[in-house]
């Protein structure tokens, strides 16, 4: 495995590797190149988002692609051979400290007597200063103070009469659990809907629908899911909402593959971490990533993907990095 943590200028691998790929994308307009493609026919040629290709590009907040990724860049961007080889390190680099910091956040601080290295408690006592004791007392008389004050506000709740209840009430909005997002409702648009009319399109396809996955939401992909609509026996309206959404998602795990898969890759690619490889097959590498996610998400981290996973990834995606009736955005970020 390579281990290239900097480049020469101080850049991260993550970072140079965008700066590669940016420039294979700005030498491709030169004279003599093929012509520099649009990011928006980039991408659709990639059969990924425009915006998860627009952080790929962006050296300022740099995005590891996966290697199939820089590997079609190299190819439809017509880059110079000798450079493949030095992309391929750097994003293979990018990738594993990628994960080496989503271990390092996931494991428990560690803690006890280990770190002292060594020694009895006389060591202890001596490292202990008359400025760090005093520090202490210090930090003791606060916390008397706020109990103390703490007490006292009881007191004059009773007095005056104000409810107890107010605390309770307080308690209880602390506990409240954060809503559970919503399942969007996708239907027939002329605009690309990306990741959404894709992801439809994926599922409808494990389901052996025969339609094509380009993101457009359109009289052949709602024919589809009116059809697979009355098979289940709901109301064939050809938009996938909250009714639909729960039959059409497919439970995933460690082993399955086909265009199930391809759709839980490429929501995992676009939630704002990148580096998920689209391969329609459910190996260790996509196991992490899901793991991940729905450990930050407060899913339990069962690495299957259920309907709660399906949801959620829906509703945490990035945002497309264009201007489009839309998605527009007020003040949104507009495309590299």
């Amino acid at each position: 495995m390579t281990h290239l943590r900097d480049d020469e200028g101080g850049r991260s691998p993550a970072t140079a590797l965008s700066e590669t790929l940016r420039g294979w994308w700005e030498a491709a307009g030169e004279p003599g190149g093929r012509g520099r493609p649009t990011q928006q026919a980039l991408a659709g040629r990639l059969r990924i988002d425009q915006t998860t290709l627009s952080r790929y590009l962006n050296p300022r907040h740099p995005s590891a692609a996966p290697l199939r990724i820089v590997e079609a860049l190299h190819a439809q961007l017509g880059a110079p051979a000798e450079e493949l080889e030095r992309a391929r390190e750097l994003c293979r680099a990018a990738l594993e400290s990628q994960r080496k910091q989503r271990a390092d956040e996931s494991a428990p601080a560690s803690g006890g007597e280990g770190e002292a290295g060594g020694g009895d408690g006389s060591d202890r006592d001596r490292a202990s200063s008359p400025a760090s004791r005093a520090a202490t007392v210090k930090v003791l008389g606060l916390v008397a103070v706020a109990v103390c004050a703490f007490l006292a506000g009881l007191g004059v709740a009773r007095l005056t009469g104000e409810p107890e209840t107010v605390t309770d009430a307080k308690a209880a909005v602390a506990r409240t659990p954060r809503p559970e997002p919503s399942w969007l409702l996708v239907r027939r648009m002329p605009d690309d809907q990306l990741w959404r009319g894709r992801t439809v399109q994926y599922l409808l396809r494990h389901r052996h629908y025969d339609v094509p996955v380009d993101g457009t939401f359109d009289a052949r992909t709602e024919e589809a899911v009116k059809k697979f609509q009355l098979a289940w026996h709901l109301t064939p309206d050809g938009k996938v909402g909250k009714d639909t959404w729960p039959l059409l998602v497919v439970k995933a795990g460690v082993g399955d593959k086909g265009d199930a898969v391809m759709a839980l890759q490429a929501l995992l690619d676009n939630v704002g971490e990148g580096g998920t490889p689209v391969t329609g097959t459910f190996g260790h590498e996509t196991l992490d990533d899901l793991q991940h996610f729905q450990k930050v998400h407060g899913l339990r981290p069962t690495g299957v993907a259920d309907a709660d996973t399906w949801r959620c990834l829906m509703a945490f995606q990035e945002p497309p990095m264009r201007t489009s009736p839309l998605y527009a955005t007020p003040g949104g970020v507009p495309s590299l």
